[in-house]
């Protein structure tokens, strides 16, 4: 038997608040602040001096705060930037040709370079 999947992309409106990127991104924060928290608490229940956990929960809320900067951040910049579709006139990102003669084009070359006895 096969379970039937919807298609994902099929109706976005009925679509879980959670599959938002602004949801996901602090579902995401939510759980860095729940390890800030949790890690320490591990730390002190296996023994580790408190300086320690504590050291540890502040280089952990620094790293999550600023996390949280650059995710806001470039979360904005991508509501404000419209998708940018590369023109016809833009260069390829491929492999480029050369137009002409020259040693550049490949192939094997005629005898210009062979050592001289």
């Amino acid at each position: 038997m096969s379970a039937h999947r919807p298609d994902p992309g099929a109706d976005r409106s009925t679509a879980r608040p959670a599959d938002r990127p602004a949801d996901r991104s602090t579902d995401l924060i939510r759980w860095a602040a729940f390890s800030t928290v949790l890690v320490p608490v591990v730390l002190l229940w296996y023994g580790s001096s408190l300086a320690g956990a504590a050291g540890t929960a502040l280089g952990l809320a620094a790293v999550t705060a600023v996390c949280r900067l650059l995710l806001r951040r470039s979360e904005r910049v991508a509501a404000r930037t419209p998708a940018v579709e590369p023109s016809a006139a833009a260069p390829s990102r491929g492999r480029r040709q050369r137009a002409g003669t020259g040693s550049h084009r490949g192939g094997r070359h005629s005898g210009g370079n062979t050592p001289v006895d």
